[in-house]
């Protein structure tokens, strides 16, 4: 046996609860981690609350989490890893909340990248360069990132800047100067903002929130180059792309940003450490909004 966060029922924090389960074998093409470390996502808290029942399997018994970092402790048939080798995975089918998780997509773990850093990094990465890809941005041309201060809009910031790509970050005010050191402009949130951007915008990325879709097609005057990571009624109405995560969308994101995250090239969005039985405690102060910081849990 080992432990893990239990999802015991749908509805507030309290729910999760440290228990003990069966560990997972690695099937064909899989690895399994002894976990050191998992991060947690605004879709935690949702799936967490009963929210996403008809999008996520997971139900009450189940382990949260869509990302780990760890060590591999076994090997599935087929499987290109070795025992004991540090890893990031993406973990599509979750468990990251557990002492043991397997999964078919992990990137060795660099050692000048921190336990913490690795498990914040695989699905911000696949989201980001998904999104950028989806968006279709290329050198030569502006693109409006929402919420480029967070996990994923700070990670699409550097990306898009390295490419050429002039970005215009819109935050909080006091993410500006954060937004500046990834390389973007900044533009502070609010109703009219694509108002205030003065010239032509070729692409939007919704890396936050779930409004502005409206404004954003109006802008660029192309729907399709318009992709967003919050769904809801709005992406109906604006016909902008949802970017859902699917094996395909950037199967190879880890092994574009892994190495860059190692070498200093890529920042990371400011993170908290917390020990994993305190994961309870972790959702209830983000959602009640106590940190802005990326949370990740410790397995110690």
């Amino acid at each position: 046996m080992s432990n893990a966060i239990v999802l015991t029922a749908f509805g507030c924090p309290e729910v999760l609860q440290w228990l003990p389960v069966v560990p997972p074998d690695p099937e064909p093409g899989e690895v399994l981690l002894r976990v050191r470390a998992a991060a947690i996502g605004p879709t935690d808290l949702h799936i967490r609350a009963g929210d996403l029942t008809d999008v996520f399997a997971q139900r009450p018994g189940d382990v949260l989490g869509f990302e780990a970092a760890g060590v591999v402790e076994a090997v599935g048939a087929g499987a290109e890893a070795r025992v004991g080798e540090e890893v990031a995975a993406l973990l599509p089918r979750q468990g990251g909340y557990g002492e043991f998780v397997s999964t078919t997509v992990w990137w060795p773990k660099p050692a000048s990248v921190s336990w913490d850093a690795a498990a914040a990094l695989p699905a911000s990465a696949d989201a980001a360069v998904g999104a950028l890809r989806q968006v279709r941005v290329t050198g030569g041309e502006t693109l409006v990132v929402l919420g480029a201060a967070g996990a994923v809009g700070a990670l699409a910031t550097q990306l898009a800047r390295s490419r050429d790509v002039r970005v215009i970050g819109v935050g909080r005010p006091h993410h500006g100067s954060f937004v500046r050191e990834l390389g973007g402009e900044f533009l502070e949130s609010g109703p009219g903002v694509f108002d205030r951007i003065g010239g032509h915008v070729d692409a939007v990325v919704a890396a936050a929130g779930s409004g502005g879709l409206l404004e954003a097609v109006a802008a660029t005057g192309d729907p399709s180059r318009v992709v967003t990571l919050v769904g809801g009624p709005e992406v109906a109405l604006s016909g902008a792309v949802l970017s859902h995560p699917s094996a395909d969308r950037a199967p190879d994101a880890l092994a574009l940003t892994m190495p860059l995250l190692a070498s200093g090239a890529l920042r990371m969005k400011r993170r908290l450490v917390m020990p994993v039985r305190e994961a309870a405690e972790a959702h209830r102060l983000l959602e009640s909004g106590g940190t802005s910081d990326k949370v990740v849990l410790s397995f110690g």
